[in-house]
Order: structure tokens, then C-alpha cells, then sequence
């Protein structure tokens, strides 16, 4: 039996977290979620208590409900990316392997239902965080939802962002959301035949779950880009990998 009261999350005391998990069971909302998730994954922060829920996520996840499933799925997979983090709560993953094999099953399954392309990277995202894959576990949703990424230039250091999506597939240091006039230096994607290690492995899984854009998406993060300020020619992934 969880003794709650010794446990906190990010306003403190972590008593209260058992009514709101069962409000969400029983008559789930989105602001009921999103009170959950700023208790329990405050800002990527994780606490005692957000592993203490993994039990109680599994549950929902394990439900029919396809928004509900998605809802515990994404917040379990936060938290886990979050275990390597000082939160008090021991050796996470031995002590919920049950709960995090049984949502990595789910997420798996889930990931070839038919769903758009924002739920598909959430829930991919979620299975490299369940199975505790470094960077891309917090990172991969972070610029593929937002079809941007920010890194820095590894020559100048100069700011840059990345994009990739309905604007181009470019890099600049300007504002180009706003200035239609900026320098934009076009990305080189990689060839899939020639991806290694997470990328490819990530191409391949959004090809094999007929999620083209997707795999599409990964052959230009794991490409290349070049600095329009210094010239720099450098991968995109390694600078995304730098900002951990």
C-alpha cells in the first residue's frame, strides 16, 4: 500500500494525488490531466510521487479508451524519461519493470492504429522513453511537433534553427516565422540506406507503421546543415544530442 503522504511532487505533498487519479478513472477531463501532469512532470521535472502513479497509469493505459490510453501513455512515458533524475524514488526501473514492460507493450501496439502524425511522434517518443533511450526519449517530439529545432552552431556557436516541416527543410539564424527575407542554408538528408544506429532504427519503424512523414522527417534530422553565419557543415542530430 503506497503511503502517499511520504511522498511529493512538485507543489509538495503528494496526498492528493490519489483522488485526482481516481477522478481521472472515473470521469476523466482535460484539465484533470493537465493537473496531473504539472504535479507529476512539472516542466520534465519527476518526484517520488510520479513513479508512485506508474501502477494507476498502466491501468488507464490498459483501458479501451483511445484518448484516455494516449493521455497515460505520454504521461508515462515524461516520467520515465525523467528516472535518471535525483527524485528520491530509488531504482525506478527495477522496482516498476511490471508497470513499464506492461506500457511499453501498449505503446508498441498502439503505435500501429491508425493516428496522426503528432499522436505517432508522442507515442514514439513515449517507447524510447519506457525503454530508457538517452536524448531522443525527451527530444524527438520537442522539434518534430513544432517542425523546429534550436541548436547551436558547433563552429560559432551562433543560435540557429533547424527546421523541418511546412516552412522547408532548411537552417538560419534569423527569424524566419516573421522576416521573409533571412538566410537560409538548405538541410542534406541522409540517405536511408545509410542511417546507423537510432536513426535508423527510428526510420524504419515509422516506415514499416506506414508512417512516411514521419520517416521522411528522420532522414533530415539525421542529416546534415550548414551555418549560413560561419559555413559550418555539421549533423543536426549531434547538436540536438549537444543541448542534454
Amino acid at each position: 500500500m503506497t503511503d502517499w503522504s511520504q511522498l511529493s511532487h512538485a507543489y509538495g505533498s503528494a496526498e492528493d494525488i490519489p483522488g485526482l487519479l481516481e477522478r481521472i478513472s472515473s470521469d476523466p477531463s482535460a484539465e484533470l490531466w493537465n493537473d496531473l501532469w504539472s504535479a507529476l512532470c512539472h516542466q520534465s521535472s519527476v518526484y517520488s510521487a510520479s513513479f508512485a502513479a506508474l501502477p494507476s497509469l498502466t491501468a488507464i493505459a490498459e483501458e479501451e479508451d483511445h484518448k484516455e490510453r494516449l493521455n497515460a501513455l505520454m504521461l508515462a512515458g515524461a516520467i520515465m524519461a525523467g528516472a535518471e533524475q535525483p527524485h528520491g524514488a530509488g531504482d525506478v526501473r527495477e522496482k516498476y519493470a511490471g508497470e513499464v514492460a506492461a506500457l511499453l507493450r501498449v505503446a508498441n501496439e498502439h503505435l500501429r492504429t491508425p493516428t496522426d502524425r503528432i499522436e505517432y511522434i508522442y507515442l514514439l517518443e513515449a517507447v524510447l522513453a519506457l525503454e530508457g533511450v538517452p536524448v531522443w526519449s525527451q527530444d524527438l517530439a520537442w522539434g518534430l511537433v513544432n517542425e523546429e529545432y534550436e541548436v547551436s552552431c558547433p563552429g560559432c556557436e551562433t543560435s540557429l534553427f533547424i527546421v523541418i516541416g511546412e516552412y522547408g527543410y532548411f537552417s538560419t539564424s534569423g527569424d524566419y516565422a516573421v522576416e521573409g527575407n533571412v538566410d537560409k542554408r538548405s538541410l542534406r538528408p541522409a540517405v536511408p540506406r545509410d542511417l546507423k544506429g537510432i536513426g535508423r532504427r527510428l526510420h524504419s519503424v515509422a516506415l514499416a507503421d506506414g508512417r512516411d512523414d514521419v520517416a521522411a522527417a528522420m532522414t533530415y534530422l539525421f542529416g546534415r546543415a550548414v551555418c549560413p553565419d560561419c559555413g559550418t557543415d555539421f549533423a543536426v542530430a549531434d547538436q540536438v544530442a549537444a543541448r542534454v
